[in-house]
């Protein structure tokens, strides 16, 4: 196993965390991982169709216990839930608002609470409310299916959703990427517009997570409000102000290589 030499910058939430990495969409996951190459390992703990009610069991296996002294450090942790617990009745993803409101306080409380096993004050917490739903393009992506599906999303229920979102941050005392906001306003606040940063209606286009010239830079949207974010809330876990963990090669004492390089990260 790799031995905890870098701290982490975790993604963790749904299909749209899970394809950070995809190829082609030049996604927010890849991003990061290139702007904090050699500072934080950027790992990717996305489970497509997943709620927070089911997320939940994950988080506890995904974080590591306050005593583990082998464990490396989170010092980033992103949480991504809401496109499938916004979902309407009878879907099996749907979870009720105030139950979705109750998942979110409890994981980002698994890590500022004190009393919590898993305590990490450290760890700088940001939330990010779901995007907006295009239930135009998502309906008629669902009735072309083999068997046909009904429309198991409406977008004021998705909003009302990341509004609950930005209230938990601001009740928490935790960061918040209003990413609903953001593809809104890109889209010129029309749901039709929402085809520049959503492919199918639900998930992010390349536009949605990065940049994108021939969309007048409607892109980076996600990558840079994520950055933006990080620079304001907490400017010392931005990856300009973290130091590589292993020095450039023209700063290594070159008389006596293990001098500069042995790090004693964990043992």
């Amino acid at each position: 196993m790799a031995a905890n030499i870098h701290d982490v910058f975790m993604l963790f939430g749904d299909s749209i965390t899970e394809g950070a990495w995809a190829p082609g969409v030049n996604g927010f996951g890849q991003r990061l991982s290139h702007a904090y190459v050699r500072k934080l390992d950027v790992l990717n703990r996305g489970f497509s169709g997943y709620n927070t009610e089911w997320a939940l069991p994950v988080f506890e296996q995904c974080i590591a216990k306050s005593d583990n002294k082998y464990a490396p450090k989170i010092r980033v942790l992103a949480i991504w839930f809401g496109a499938n617990d916004s979902c309407i009745k009878p879907s099996p993803q749907h979870v009720p608002l105030e139950k979705y409101i109750s998942n979110l306080k409890q994981m980002v409380n698994m890590i500022k609470s004190p009393e919590s096993p898993r305590y990490s004050p450290e760890t700088r917490i940001i939330l990010i409310t779901p995007p907006p739903i295009n239930t135009i393009v998502w309906k008629a992506d669902l009735e072309s299916r083999d068997p046909p599906a009904e429309l198991d999303r409406f977008f004021d229920v998705t909003k009302s959703y990341a509004e609950a979102v930005k209230d938990i941050a601001r009740e928490e005392g935790v960061a918040v990427v209003d990413i609903w906001t953001a593809l809104w306003e890109a889209a010129g606040k029309e749901e039709n517009g929402l085809t520049k940063v959503l492919g199918d209606g639900l998930h992010l286009n390349e536009a949605g997570y990065a940049s994108s010239s021939h969309m007048e830079h409607v892109g980076q949207i996600l990558y840079d409000e994520l950055i933006k974010t990080i620079a304001k809330d907490y400017p010392e876990v931005h990856y300009d102000n973290i130091a590589s963990v292993f020095p450039g090669w023209k700063d290594i004492d070159w008389e006596n290589p293990a001098k500069s390089l042995y790090v004693f990260k964990g043992e």
